[in-house]
Order: structure tokens, then sequence, then C-alpha cells
């Protein structure tokens, strides 16, 4: 029986790391309890918002940081072999979490650049919080893969903060006609694909049925992290 567990930070927000638990599940190859994945997910809901840190002082940075290096080495010393964070904007702080520990940060926003890339893309369109855009998180990924990363106009990135934060976070459907405008943005913009590059939105995308023009990063997650439990995957559709 294999010892591998996997770590999941979560409760940014808490109905992302729901819908990332269901993908595991989903996309595992089981017939049995014991085929699953044994997970053990921490929703640290008291967790600042990393957009507000991340757009604001040193002093709420580090707090974010510290908080998640903490809940890392929690999840470490309880025997995890592998952590996922369903949290694109938190990526910013993870590869300084990772010197800290000892067992594998699955980097979604990597490997999601890194299967775009492979498919053959070349022009991702980024659908995120400000935080992931103004960092540049996505399109540093794909530079240092050769591709250009474009982002929303800013009416349509305004457009991406409603439906993310006052609709799918307050607990609203997302508004499909948001979705529409923002998308639209990206197309006029020449792009080839769309990254859902925030956990709400995949909240999103779990409601709706979108067309394969969007690569959902959670699910990109959800696989890796199959892979790295040492389980077999289940094609999903």
């Amino acid at each position: 029986m294999s010892n591998d567990r996997l770590g999941v930070i979560g409760g940014m927000g808490p109905q992302a790391t729901n819908t990332f638990y269901q993908y595991i599940i989903d996309r595992t190859d089981a017939r049995t309890d014991q085929e699953h994945l044994s997970v053990l997910i921490f929703s640290d809901c008291a967790m600042p918002d990393r957009t507000s840190a991340i757009l604001g002082t040193q002093a709420q940075k580090d707090e974010v940081y510290e908080r998640l290096l903490s809940d890392a080495r929690m999840l470490e010393g309880a025997g995890c072999t592998a952590i996922a964070v369903p949290c694109n904007t938190s990526h910013y702080f993870l590869d300084r979490v990772q010197e800290q520990i000892s067992i594998p940060i699955i980097h979604m926003i990597r490997e999601t650049a890194r299967l775009l890339v492979s498919q053959g893309k070349k022009r991702p369109g980024i659908l995120a919080t400000d935080g992931t855009i103004q960092t540049g998180l996505y399109q540093k990924e794909f530079a240092a893969l050769g591709v250009y990363a474009a982002a929303p106009r800013p009416a349509a990135q305004k457009q991406v903060m409603s439906l993310i934060y006052d609709d799918i976070k307050a607990g609203k459907a997302g508004d499909p006609e948001k979705f529409t405008a923002f998308t639209k943005d990206l197309v006029e913009q020449g792009c080839d694909c769309a990254v859902l590059a925030c956990t709400e939105l995949s909240v999103f995308a779990n409601q709706h049925h979108l067309s394969p023009f969007y690569t959902d990063a959670m699910a990109v997650l959800a696989q890796r992290s199959i892979e790295a439990c040492h389980k077999p995957l289940r094609a999903v559709f």
C-alpha cells in the first residue's frame, strides 16, 4: 500500500477548496475507497487576502508568507509527501515557502504553462485576480517557455474581479455576462486559449459547460496531485 499523502492548504476560498477535492475524486481512476488518494486538507480560512497583501505593505506580504509556511510545515509534520495549494495568487509566495520544507509543493502555475506550451498554444490569455496579474505570475512562467501571455485590458479586468469577489466569493452564482465580456476582450487581443487562473473561476467552470478554449489551472493541479501520489488518472470529458 502506498504511503503517499497529499496535503492541501485550502480555504482561499472555501468553495474552491471543495471543488478542488471533487476534481481529485473525479480524476482518480479508483473503484474502491482504498484506491483513492489519502488527502489531508487544512482549510485555513483566516489566511489574509493574498491580492491585498501582494499590493500592500511588506508587513502584509510577510504575514501571508509566514502563515503559508506554518501551514506547509504542519502538513509536512503530519506525514504528507506533497502539497497542493488551490489558490493561484498565493503562488507569489510558494517558491520561498518551498525553500523551507523538504516535500514538494506542486506548482499549479508552472505546470499549467508547461501543459499549454506542450499543446502548441502561442498566445494564452490570463484570467486572474489583480494580484496575480500585476505580479506577472503567469506571464513569467510562460515567458520562461518562450510564450507571451496576455492579460485583460482594464475594463475587462474589472469584470474579472467582480465575478471573483462580488459573485463567487460572496456565495452567489457567477454572472455569465461578465464572463462573456472579458472572454471577448482576450479574443480581440488574438488569444488562442485562456487560463482560468483563479480558483473562483474554476468554481464558475464547474457550474457551466465551457469550451476547450479554456484551461482550468486547478484541474491541472488536481491531475498533477494524483500523479504525485502515484495513482492512476481517469479521463474526464
